[in-house]
């Protein structure tokens, strides 16, 4: 799951996204409001984490502006501000949850798959197609009840294969899916995850499901009896 982090501290972002990617999430970051507006409009977020105190605004006014422009996913608001008036400002103006800086990964990580798990359409965790099963949540995959050890744009890869079964998912959208929007991509870095995860579906017994669309990008298909 893609999280969209809006923070100005260097060190306190690159903590909590390397805690957080350890976690299973994929995140983006952005240090200013005017970033995190163009992140936005770049690349489709399950979740934003919002710090308040931004160099170019506060985040729970942007994040109040979002919502009136109608951006309805979930936000975390992550800040030091602890006053009961802050946390009910923040709520107020849109915010899905409210946490006080410092805290834990695993907190921020509970709270995330909290959020993630309200109704509405984020709420599927488990995948199913075929012989395979992958729990978006906890990040596991199985073919047959039989576990398959995925690296993490492995899963990412799969994960969004398996939300568009049955369809083509094009190259430009499996790049932006496991790549940052500010992150180079080599020419050859989607064929060779493509190439990794088809031996590993091969090798746990889902033959035949991953197919390559020449010039198109890529899909699965039931596996032929």
């Amino acid at each position: 799951m893609r999280l969209l982090l809006i923070e100005d501290n260097g060190r306190l972002a690159a903590l909590l996204i390397a805690g957080l990617e350890r976690r299973g999430f994929r995140c983006d970051h952005a240090a200013t409001l005017s970033i995190a507006t163009e992140a936005v409009a770049a690349q489709v977020h399950e979740l934003l984490i919002v710090d308040r105190g931004l160099p170019d605004g506060d985040g729970i006014a942007w994040l109040r502006d979002m919502r009136r422009a109608g951006f309805m996913q979930p936000a975390l608001i992550l800040t030091a501000r602890d006053a009961l008036e802050d946390r009910i400002t923040g709520l107020d103006a849109g915010a899905d949850d409210y946490v006080v800086k410092p805290a834990e990964v695993d907190e921020i990580a509970a709270r995330i798959r909290a959020l993630l798990r309200r109704p509405g359409p984020r709420a599927q965790t488990e995948l199913r197609f075929g012989p395979l099963l992958l729990d978006s949540a906890s990040r596991t995959t199985q073919c047959r009840g039989r576990a398959i050890d995925l690296a993490r744009r492995e899963t990412d890869l799969l994960e969004l294969l398996l939300r568009q079964a049955g369809a083509v998912v094009r190259r430009e959208s499996i790049e932006s899916a496991l790549y940052s929007f500010a992150e180079p991509v080599t020419p050859n870095a989607v064929e060779a995850t493509v190439s990794r995860l088809r031996r590993k579906l091969e090798e746990a017994g889902a033959r035949g499901m991953l197919h390559t669309v020449r010039g198109v990008g890529y899909m699965l298909r039931e596996p032929v009896a």
